[in-house]
C-alpha cells in the first residue's frame, strides 16, 4: 500500500509540459455514470470543461478535457478506436 502511496505522490507533483488548463474545484461537481450507474467511468461538466474519474477511485485524479477533445474522444470511442477485443 505503502509503494501505491508513494506512486500516487509522485504523479501528483508532475508538471504536464503545455498543460494549460485550470485546476477545477470538482468538490461539488455532478458526477454521472455511465452504463446506468453500472460503470466505473464518472463524468461531469464543470466551468466549460469535461471532468472524467474512475468512479470505484473517486480520489484518483480526474482528466479534464476541452470541448474539443471530449468531442474527439467520444467520436473515436464510437468508431471502435479504444476497443481492446
Amino acid at each position: 500500500m505503502a509503494e501505491s502511496t508513494t506512486a500516487q505522490q509522485a504523479f501528483a507533483q508532475h508538471t504536464f509540459t503545455g498543460w494549460e488548463k485550470p485546476e477545477l474545484d470538482l468538490s461539488n461537481a455532478d458526477w454521472r455514470s455511465g452504463s446506468h450507474g453500472a460503470g466505473d467511468v464518472q463524468i461531469a461538466f464543470v466551468e466549460g470543461f469535461i471532468a472524467m474519474r474512475n468512479g470505484g477511485r473517486p480520489e484518483a485524479p480526474s482528466l479534464i478535457f476541452t470541448p474539443a477533445e471530449w468531442r474527439a474522444f467520444v467520436l473515436n470511442a464510437r468508431d471502435g478506436e479504444f476497443d481492446l477485443t
